[in-house]
């Protein structure tokens, strides 16, 4: 199954290793496409370097893989002509622009109080967690959902079982999705 389903990723989830690893992989598997901007990455490099205390050398690592794997996820910059006009929170506009210019549904954000529903409702675009989008993904497509999480644990430095990888997103507030797999897959 393929999909041509865009969705803004934030960057507020692109900082967590974890859940941007397993959001990436399912990608790479075109379950959904990613979108995302120079604005969202520079933020992103920014939380990683200031916040996180990575080097210049690890965040310029990430954004080159991103070009090289994701290389279609850059929302064009015209959106930026669109980002005054939007109704959230005004630190985060530009990732509704983001999301109208790509023709995006959802924004994948942690940070759901800077995109109410009903102000994005209008425009037809719904901010959700990485919890509730992995769910929605994993009840599309399961078998493709676990085997994705089983080669993530496998393709870490340091080799992690599936309970494992589930433990780290569940620290990443992933909860509900975690409680599904482990329930579906008895662990």
């Amino acid at each position: 199954m393929h999909s041509d389903f865009p969705v803004v990723i934030d960057a507020c989830i692109l900082v967590q290793a974890a859940v941007r690893d397993t959001l990436l992989r399912l990608a790479e598997r075109r379950l959904f496409l990613c979108r995302w901007t120079d604005e969202i990455i520079d933020e992103v490099v920014r939380t990683l370097q200031n916040k996180l205390g990575k080097t210049p050398e690890q965040t310029e690592y990430l954004v080159s893989e991103l070009r090289a794997h994701f290389a279609d996820a850059w929302v064009e910059p015209g959106y930026k002509l669109l980002t005054s006009a939007m109704p959230n929170e005004a630190k985060d506009r530009h990732v509704v622009a983001a999301a109208v210019k790509g023709g995006c549904e959802l924004i994948i954000t942690y940070n759901l109080k800077h995109f109410p529903v009903e102000d994005l409702k209008p425009l037809d675009i719904k901010p959700i967690t990485p919890d509730e989008f992995l769910v929605g993904l994993y009840l599309l497509n399961p078998e493709i959902v676990v085997h994705t999480l089983h080669q993530q644990g496998s393709a870490l430095h340091q080799k992690r079982t599936l309970p494992e990888v589930l433990t780290t997103l569940e620290l990443c507030l992933c909860s509900k999705f975690v409680a599904l797999i482990r329930e579906k897959h008895n662990l």
